[in-house]
């Protein structure tokens, strides 16, 4: 289940991917089409060992991010940790008269746990900027050396204020390697491979969850440290960045996008490793360029009247993803095991079998993904999510009670293990690669990245307010936690059914017309189902094709 948190903490592998996350309109250079306007629709195709290297460095910032986010709910039950920091948890956990669903209710606890997502949420308001005016390398350098010094100060906490200044720096960190990252491997991927770079900072980030899980898994069983183990593991990863950093070269587009175009040219020629790159430095050149005439007023531009409908459902995408409860699931997933009975150690075991079905899922999903519409995909993962929070639902509420008194039988404990896999595969084939990749699609490239960017604040800050307040809703709620969440997938399913066209295989038209600040599409943005594309008659250009979305609607 972890593992769909690393597709939309801050709802980015697949949409920043290609284009960036930057508030202020052109983060990335990198273009759609096969052209190449960023990292190079040119090149020969050649994997060099630089490309190599830097696909690792970038993907240790993945590991990390999945890691940081891992490790909370394992050490969150953790019982050296909780003697340390949270002695109250602890004696309630001892009690045999307490509330199942009380265990963990804590607003302090709740405040280690969110204040990572808060301070990811600010972080990435500004990261975009900074990723582009001091350049992808050193944006990744800035996360390495402030995942270092959070995992630093965890290590060595004393007190719970150390603890949350730690995660608060580790909050930073991810917001700006999850910019960084992508974008840096978008940029500097031959066009054949660029695809499978850049998913590959999801997978790394999977892979951070099960590291993170398997280490809490030994941590355990350690009776005064074994917490300082889990939050300290970082580090390793932390060092790979830094020292990765420090000796790969910033991407071409980033150097021409800052004028310095003789570095641009170096660093082309270390990346693919051929002395004449002039051609694919030109269209880079040319991609800056118009780069700079439209580098501000992107987020005023996504504001215009005819990209109001679009807004209007990229936000609602990304609330109604948030809705679903996978964020929070997945943070606490090794505590929502506790609760149904099982050992601290086998909630984490658990944990670790929902880590496999997610990464396996994921595989899944980047083979359908473009295989079915994306309607189909919502529909039939929406169903599937519903269904599994409807039986977890009635599981707590027939077997544990509505007071949290019962103890829950083992084979229903068991069965709650394989509803929620059975919702990681759910989340990981529909909602979660969906919810990022239909935003890309349904934007034009001159307003994508702000759309984008403006979804990943929305998104974090529903993370952190969930997170902060989840354990308590479960503690009021019991059971109906469950059922909240299942309505809102209802309520999300039919909004896909009533108002979502189909965005495969369709794109934004690169021959926009523009008159100053003013975009006018070629096509109409129809919210109906079986919507055709109109000439929108306000537009000189016939539409190039027919596998455009339709695009003028307006409000």
């Amino acid at each position: 289940m972890h593992g769909a948190v690393v597709w939309s903490v801050d709802s980015i592998s697949i949409g920043i991917a290609v284009v960036g996350l930057d508030m202020s309109g052109g983060g990335s250079i990198a273009n759609d089409g096969e052209e190449a306007a960023g990292g190079g629709g040119g090149g020969r195709g050649e994997v060099t060992f630089t490309v190599v290297m830097s696909c690792l460095t970038a993907g240790a910032g993945g590991l990390l991010l999945g890691y940081d986010i891992g490790v909370t709910g394992g050490v969150t039950q953790m019982e050296s940790f909780l003697q340390a920091f949270f002695p109250e948890v602890l004696r309630k956990m001892s009690s045999a008269k307490q509330d199942a669903y009380c265990i963990f209710d804590s607003q302090v606890l709740n405040a280690f746990v969110s204040s990572f997502y808060l301070s990811t949420m600010v972080a990435s308001l500004v990261a975009g900027h900074l990723t582009k005016t001091l350049g992808r390398r050193n944006s990744l350098l800035i996360a390495g050396v402030l995942f270092f010094a959070g995992t630093l100060l965890n290590l060595a906490a004393v007190n719970i204020s150390m603890l949350i200044i730690g995660r608060i720096l580790l909050g930073v960190a991810v917001g700006f390697s999850s910019l960084a990252a992508p974008v840096y491997l978008a940029e500097i991927a031959p066009a054949r491979w660029r695809g499978a770079f850049t998913a590959s900072i999801g997978l790394f980030g999977n892979l951070g969850f099960l590291m993170a899980d398997m280490i809490n898994y030994r941590a355990t069983t350690m009776a005064r440290w074994g917490w300082r183990l889990s939050l300290g593991a970082g580090i390793v990863p932390a060092v790979i960045v830094i020292v990765g950093a420090a000796f790969i070269p910033d991407t071409p587009n980033s150097l021409a996008l800052r004028g310095r175009l003789d570095e641009a040219r170096d660093s082309l020629r270390r990346i693919r490793g051929a002395a004449d790159v002039d051609a694919e430095l030109k269209d880079i050149v040319r991609a800056a360029e118009e780069d700079r005439r439209y580098k501000s007023g992107a987020l005023r531009r996504l504001l215009r009247r005819e990209y109001r409908p679009h807004l209007v459902m990229a936000v609602l995408i990304m609330v109604f993803f948030e809705m679903t409860g996978a964020i929070v699931v997945a943070i606490f997933t090794p505590l929502l095991f506790y609760t149904v009975g099982f050992t601290s150690q086998k909630a984490i075991l658990g944990s670790i079998i929902t880590d496999v079905v997610s990464i396996v899922s994921v595989a899944a999903a980047a083979a359908v993904v473009d295989r079915h519409g994306r309607r189909r995909l919502f529909m039939v993962g929406g169903a599937v999510l519903i269904l599994c929070q409807v039986a977890m639902a009635w599981i707590f509420g027939a077997e544990l009670g509505t007071d949290g008194g019962r103890a829950m039988p083992r084979g229903y404990a068991v069965a709650m293990v394989a509803v929620v896999c059975m919702y990681a595969a759910g989340l990981c084939v529909s909602w979660v690669p969906l919810s990022s990749v239909v935003t890309s699609e349904i934007f034009p490239l001159e307003v994508r990245s702000a759309a984008l960017g403006l979804g990943g604040a929305i998104s974090s800050a529903l993370t952190f307010m969930q997170s902060q307040s989840f354990l308590e809703m479960l503690c009021s709620f019991k059971y109906g936690a469950f059922a909240y969440y299942a309505g809102w997938l209802v309520m999300m399913t039919a909004f896909v059914a009533a108002f979502l066209p189909e965005t495969k295989g369709r794109r934004w038209p690169s021959n926009l017309h523009h008159d100053g600040h003013a975009f006018v599409s070629t096509l109409s943005f129809d919210l109906s189902v079986d919507a055709k594309p109109t000439i929108n008659p306000r537009s000189p250009h016939p539409p190039p094709d027919d596998r455009l979305i339709p695009l003028n609607y307006y409000l």
